[in-house]
């Protein structure tokens, strides 16, 4: 059965609406658009693997991820007023906020939606089960959100 043209552009503008809202539908559920990710620097101990595992993670979840290897993570981490006992292993920074640690992209999807005063985030050591470590989640994760030299708990994963 051959159709008219009116009833091929029809068709046409009935797949382009639906392309369109499927893909409003996808940044909604992201958060972003596939055309504009969020960036990523991640400052790492080049002897680490971890590290280089937690970028894989964003960028699994469609952030473009810069891997920057430093010797200097503990004192970066300490200019962003991150005590050194509460550091992780790699320093992140994202939208002008600097993410210590192994901190899930749930706890970053809310600092980005609140968008507080505060200038750095972290989930102190390694836990295991936390993304880019291995092993299973013995424990919540406390994040916490360094704010005029002092911590307080930010979020619980």
């Amino acid at each position: 059965m051959l159709q008219s043209k009116n009833d091929r552009i029809k068709t046409m503008k009935r797949f382009f609406a639906f392309m369109l809202t499927l893909g409003l539908a996808t940044m909604s559920l992201t958060g972003h658009s596939h055309a504009n990710p969020l960036q990523a620097k991640v400052y790492k101990d080049p002897n680490c693997g971890c590290c280089a595992i937690y970028a894989d993670y964003l960028v699994a979840r469609d952030y473009e991820v810069e891997v920057i290897e430093s010797d200097q993570v503990v004192q970066m981490s300490r200019m962003m007023g991150i005590p050194e006992e509460m550091q992780g292993c790699h320093l992140t920074m994202i939208e002008g906020y600097a993410i210590s640690g192994h901190v899930p992209l749930e706890t970053i999807d809310r600092i980005l939606a609140e968008r507080p005063e505060a200038k750095a985030y972290t989930l102190p050591g390694m836990p295991m089960g936390s993304p880019g470590m291995g092993g299973v989640k013995n424990a919540p994760f406390e994040v916490y959100q360094i704010k005029d030299s002092t911590a307080e708990v930010y979020d619980i994963r």
